[in-house]
């Protein structure tokens, strides 16, 4: 009996994404950009893995014709169905969070409350542009019909998501600015 593949939680984000109707690199990329409150990853990884998949027969990959150049496209193989199925069938754990901005407001207390409050700002611009890249995959989802009704449920979640971190952020400047006056840093 043949060993099954090494697979991380990452390699299931990619089968996932290539789906039944298969995709480029460029294409995940694209996908991940709209989905990245879903999973996060560097670009790089994007493109490496489905490499590392089709090595492990997982996919397969072939050329198209491109705007520029020629593209690889990967798609799924019956392994790959496979792989998605034993793992589908395992119990899902909680969802993982890394969440620096609620580090740095934990950790606001060794500075002056104004540059906790400044250093997360920039935050609203980039949960505004997550909240545009959101509806933009909603725009999509009608194109998907075999996912269409599970991206709407995701995108829900993810809007809400989003929003909520807009109101944690609202909520933390609000208590920042009221300790201002307060002593801060070690003693």
């Amino acid at each position: 009996m043949r060993e099954a593949p090494k697979l991380n939680p990452f390699s299931y984000v990619v089968l996932t994404l290539v789906g039944e109707g298969g995709a480029g690199p460029h294409d995940i990329v694209r996908m991940m950009r709209r989905g990245a409150w879903q999973w996060r990853a560097s670009e790089s990884q994007y493109y490496a893995e489905p490499k590392r998949l089709a090595a492990l027969g997982l996919l397969t990959a072939h050329k198209e014709p491109g705007i520029t150049r020629e593209r690889t496209v990967y798609e799924l193989t019956d392994a790959g169905r496979d792989a998605l199925r034993a793992w589908l069938a395992t119990p899902s754990g909680p969802p993982r969070i890394q969440n620096e901005p609620l580090l740095r407001a934990l950790a606001s207390e060794y500075v002056d409350p104004e540059l906790t409050i400044a250093a997360l700002r920039p935050l609203r611009a980039e949960l505004e542009e997550s909240l545009a890249l959101e509806a933009e995959g909603e725009e999509v989802a009608p194109t998907l019909p075999r996912r269409e009704r599970i991206l709407r449920i995701n995108h829900r979640l993810v809007r809400r998501v989003i929003e909520a971190h807009q109101l944690w952020l609202d909520e933390v400047e609000a208590e920042l600015a009221g300790q201002a006056d307060e002593p801060y840093g070690m003693t």
